[in-house]
């Protein structure tokens, strides 16, 4: 009963002008002199029964379309209209149709970004219980090792950095700024930055980079890239005396900058799935303190930079990545 209340709304508009059209008619008839009241009503009741037999035929062949439109669905398939007639109804259909399947990719999207969240959240939280628990045993010394609060406390602040930058990640176009930087002075930026942790694991830098490669990036992202490096050079290298190398050089294709650690290296087996999000991989296991996420947030933001990054991986030798700036120049070309 629905659809047919719906159909009839629809077509008030035609009722009317079909109504309208045959009054018309037999008004230019009776100017004409043709004043047969018999007649007259004859027109009118075939064109009511006409009328009446195309908009029944007409809704028989529609009548899916109208059940399904005023049927309340239960579930987001069942708003999908399967039988239908007519070229409108067919690509109303269609239209449908590419709306659940964008539907489907935001919903699968979102779940993905919330339980990546979660996760994160989660593996970070029981991470912090570790400096939480030192710092309290600190406390209850008699003699406070500041040295080793300071150290407990630089890991929760790592933590917390961490967090703050997979939550930026949601509004990374939001919160994008590009333009034209100096490579050297983003790089100097981020080994300053990370100056006591270099020194507290007795990894020293070495900065082989000219002043004269210009990049395009955002300089806070792609700093936030190169923090990601440093602390993973730094935390797979077990060894004092260590360097991790920075360098740049020109190509074809533009500016290439290399980070190079003399860490413990990547087995080739988890080489390809460093990135993923929350893979730790062997070297995960001999830290303990591996979220997973160092990796992943490096190449998620060079990916939405436009910057091509590239791992390679030597056990007992090192890593090196690379990151290559489309369209960077330097002063040389």
């Amino acid at each position: 009963m629905n659809a047919v209340k719906l159909y009839l709304k629809d077509h008030i508009s035609f009722l009317l002008f079909q109504g309208v059209l045959v009054l018309f008619l037999l008004f230019l008839f009776w100017l004409d002199g043709f004043r047969n009241l018999n007649t007259a009503i004859y027109s009118i009741i075939i064109s009511i029964i006409l009328t009446a037999g195309f908009l029944s035929a007409k809704f028989v062949m529609r009548r899916f379309f109208y059940k399904a439109i005023t049927v309340k669905p239960k579930k987001m398939e069942d708003a999908l209209i399967l039988h239908t007639q007519g070229p409108e109804h067919i690509r109303t259909a269609a239209f449908t149709r590419s709306l659940y399947r964008i539907y489907q990719d935001e919903v699968q999207t979102l779940y993905s970004n919330q339980s990546r969240q979660l996760k994160f959240m989660n593996h970070w939280v029981h991470q912090m219980k570790t400096p939480i628990s030192v710092i309290n045993l600190l406390m209850q010394e008699e003699e406070l090792d500041r040295e080793s609060i300071i150290e407990e406390v630089n890991r929760i602040q790592s933590g917390l950095d961490s967090v703050l930058v997979n939550a930026r990640l949601e509004t990374f176009e939001q919160d994008m700024r590009i333009e034209r930087i100096s490579l050297k002075k983003v790089v100097e930026e981020a080994i300053n930055i990370n100056k006591r942790l270099l020194i507290s694991n007795g990894v020293f830098p070495v900065l082989s980079v000219d002043e004269k490669f210009i990049i395009t990036t955002d300089e806070r992202w792609f700093r936030t890239v190169l923090e990601q490096f440093i602390t993973n050079a730094v935390k797979y290298t077990f060894e004092s005396g260590k360097r991790v190398y920075f360098s740049a050089e020109d190509s074809a294709q533009g500016v290439i900058l290399t980070v190079r650690d003399e860490g413990v290296g990547i087995r080739s087996a988890d080489l390809k799935r460093v990135a993923d999000a929350f893979f730790t991989g062997e070297n995960g296991r001999l830290t303990g303190e591996s979220t997973g996420m160092g990796l992943y947030i490096a190449s998620e933001v060079c990916r939405r930079l436009g910057h091509q990054l590239e791992i390679d991986s030597e056990v007992g030798v090192g890593t090196t990545i690379t990151v290559l700036f489309k369209n960077s120049e330097s002063g040389g070309r």
